[in-house]
């Protein structure tokens, strides 16, 4: 078993968590540490405090985040708390103890109205209170912590947790006909994909510091992403395309919200997979 420089994981118990420790399993990594939700609130600056103490973690993965996008518009301050004060709290003390932080994020810091891949020099302009919650997250790290790998990514699922995939699967098989969004534009990105990178950079010991952009390749829409899920599952399901103005949620989407992956492909010597690659790859997992 390969030892990893100690990794301490926040938020493990969600999709990446979980991602995270099934690819340290399937890799044979040994240092990666998920310590009980209990004490491993982001909120709890006493109770970091101690786990960096004990620990002495050389990185922290930071997965833990308010992500409720519609409730997020009526719970401003938890999600600012979360989103952004727990962030500020892990960077202070990697700054302190000199550990390299992995902050996950977010698409949603972008407005979407453009029609090209967003690099990460484009201007951030977040349109919703999760969108402007996690970016003030990213915006307290570089002060902090000198040595940090901010991540963002989009339209995560996997075989764990809640996501998009498992949600159209469970809802094609109780429906024979289901109205999708078309004209909201991105990229899944496969969890476990993700959690590869993640683990990359920590074996590599990278000091390629800074922000970078993660998803699968190409782009689809809701509508053909939901579409080829229910291909790959053979569940007879009539797929509708519907504008999202025929779907109103409370939080605004971002429409256009494909990542360029140029520079985390370039700095990181990451490959990635093509979304409908990987999807295949989760429907052989999930079988």
């Amino acid at each position: 078993m390969t030892a990893l420089n100690t990794t301490l994981v926040f938020g493990a118990s969600g999709q990446l968590g979980q991602c995270l420790t099934q690819v340290a399993q399937e890799r044979n990594l040994n240092g990666l540490i998920s310590p009980p939700e209990a004490q491993a609130n982001i909120l709890n600056p006493n109770g970091l405090r101690s786990l960096f103490e004990q620990h002495r973690p050389a990185y922290i993965i930071n997965c833990a985040a308010y992500t409720a996008v519609d409730k997020a518009e009526d719970e401003v301050d938890l999600a600012r708390r979360v989103n952004r004060d727990g962030v500020e709290n892990l960077a202070r003390l990697c700054g302190e103890f000199g550990t390299t932080l992995i902050q996950i994020s977010t698409d949603f810091v972008f407005a979407g109205t453009g029609n090209q891949p967003l690099v990460e020099t484009d201007a951030p302009t977040p349109i919703s209170v999760y969108g402007l919650t996690k970016l003030e997250g990213e915006q307290v790290i570089p002060g902090l912590a000198p040595k940090y790998f901010i991540i963002r990514t989009s339209w995560l699922y996997s075989e764990f947790a809640g996501n998009f995939v498992k949600t159209m699967l469970k809802l094609g098989r109780e429906r024979d006909e289901l109205r999708i969004v078309w004209d909201q534009v991105g990229t899944p990105c496969y969890a476990i994909d993700l959690a590869g990178c993640i683990l990359h950079i920590i074996e590599s010991q990278s000091q390629a510091y800074g922000l970078y952009h993660y998803s699968n390749e190409g782009l689809t829409s809701w509508y053909d992403f939901a579409t080829a899920i229910f291909e790959l599952s053979g569940l007879p399901v009539k797929t509708i395309p519907i504008r999202t103005a025929e779907y109103p949620t409370k939080a605004t989407r971002p429409a256009y919200s494909v990542l360029d992956k140029t520079k985390v492909k370039q700095a990181l010597g990451v490959a990635i997979p093509h979304w409908r690659t990987s999807l295949r790859t989760c429907f052989e997992r999930l079988s």
